[in-house]
């Protein structure tokens, strides 16, 4: 079947199209003007019939060959649910128009179809189809309703194909997540367990052996290291499928970062971390996740910075009952481009993609911890000069004790 005009009937001006297409169609096949009325004809009523009892209908006028012999047809879809049947009137005079009427219910759709067959006088070939089916294709509208009507196609037919492009990203990106979190969960295990044995060898090692315990301490290093990446890609797994859990406790944010800057420190020897607390203030937060947003901001200012540089953490309460607390460093800053997206999902600057170590996982999870615990993150920066990370929580009042 070669396919020359589509129409979808939905309102009488439908059925204005639907007569002049025809008669077009069977114009420049060259059939006769009494044929190419009767043809036209038929189709209007055909088309009236359906646009009396639905909106859903959809005609097709093509070509047919069979054997060499070519046939003029009119095919009508529309949904099965319809009622009507072939003695509706307008279905009645088409019978008599053409030789060739039939309606038929297939599984999920009724379909109407009227055909006659076409001269050999026509010399009718796949050229000449060829150029029927492109002349047609590249026609201009007939009218400003079907401009219209042309335009809203094209405007669906891209929506939907934007629609099943989403579909299939979403489910690409569903499979991801899972196959994140099923390999973490299996690669965090023997890494725990290798760790473990590490911290064993090393009570069990002689403390003179100075080279050995030097090799055990990095090993137990960069085990750690490996452990907090896993543990990153599991908590971006949970973060994509809604699973993150937080237990929410009343803490006092001096004491709370004072507390996390002692701990963490350890493991940034290299840099010097100062602490300008504010005036007592409480927070309903999950300790181990705020503990996880400073640790991530913190390793990431000297992560970027150089050896013996300051990081400075400021805590301030705003009038708005929302305390802030500000990291800045002294590191090589960021670009406007970076800035917009350093707390998107696996996001590198490509600048130092060979320079620096990391998954761009870190602040993404930092962000969504600060946004799930009703707060704000921000960064502000110049590069060369080095970044001020913000984050917002809002306070509870009082002293809870």
């Amino acid at each position: 079947m070669i396919t020359l005009v589509t129409i979808s009937l939905e309102n009488e001006m439908d059925l204005v199209l639907a007569h002049k297409k025809s008669i077009a169609v069977a114009g420049k096949l060259g059939l006769t003007i009494a044929t190419q009325t009767t043809f036209g004809t038929a189709v209007s009523e055909i088309s009236r019939t359906v646009i009396e009892h639905t909106d859903t209908g959809i005609l097709r006028i093509s070509l047919e060959v069979n054997g060499g012999r070519y046939s003029l047809k009119a095919t009508i879809t529309c949904d099965s649910g319809v009622g009507f049947n072939s003695y509706d009137t307008g279905f009645y005079y088409a019978q008599k128009l053409v030789p060739e009427f039939s309606l038929t219910e297939q599984p999920n759709n009724k379909l109407i179809l009227i055909r006659m067959g076409l001269p050999r006088s026509l010399k009718l070939d796949p050229l000449k189809t060829a150029m029927l089916v492109k002349y047609f294709q590249e026609s201009e509208p007939l009218n400003a309703y079907e401009e219209i009507k042309v335009r809203n196609t094209t405007l669906n037919r891209i929506t939907e194909e934007q629609e099943e492009e989403l579909r299939r990203s979403k489910i690409i990106d569903e499979k991801k997540t899972e196959f994140i979190s099923i390999a973490s969960h299996e690669i965090k295990t023997p890494i725990t367990i290798i760790k473990a044995y590490t911290q064993i060898a090393k009570s069990m090692s002689s403390k003179e052996n100075t080279e050995l315990q030097t090799i055990l301490a990095k090993v137990d290093f960069q085990t750690s290291k490996l452990l907090s990446l896993v543990q990153q890609l599991l908590d971006v797994s949970k973060l994509e499928n809604g699973s993150l859990q937080y237990t929410p406790e009343i803490v006092e944010i001096n004491a709370f970062i004072s507390d996390a800057v002692q701990v963490i420190q350890h493991i940034l020897p290299d840099n010097k971390v100062s602490v300008e607390t504010c005036e007592d203030s409480w927070v309903s937060v999950d300790r181990l996740r705020l503990d996880q947003v400073i640790s991530n901001i913190l390793t990431n200012a000297a992560k970027y910075s150089p050896g013996g540089s300051l990081i400075e953490i400021k805590c301030v309460r705003r009038v708005d009952d929302f305390l802030q607390v500000s990291v800045r460093d002294r590191g090589i800053g960021m670009s406007e481009e970076t800035i917009k997206s350093v707390f998107d999902k696996f996001y590198r600057d490509k600048d130092v993609l060979h320079s620096h170590s990391g998954l761009g996982m870190g602040l993404y999870v930092a962000s969504k911890i600060v946004a799930s615990h009703g707060g704000r993150i921000w960064v502000e920066s110049v590069e060369g000069t080095g970044s001020v990370f913000h984050f917002t929580l809002p306070c509870v009042s009082g002293d809870p004790e």
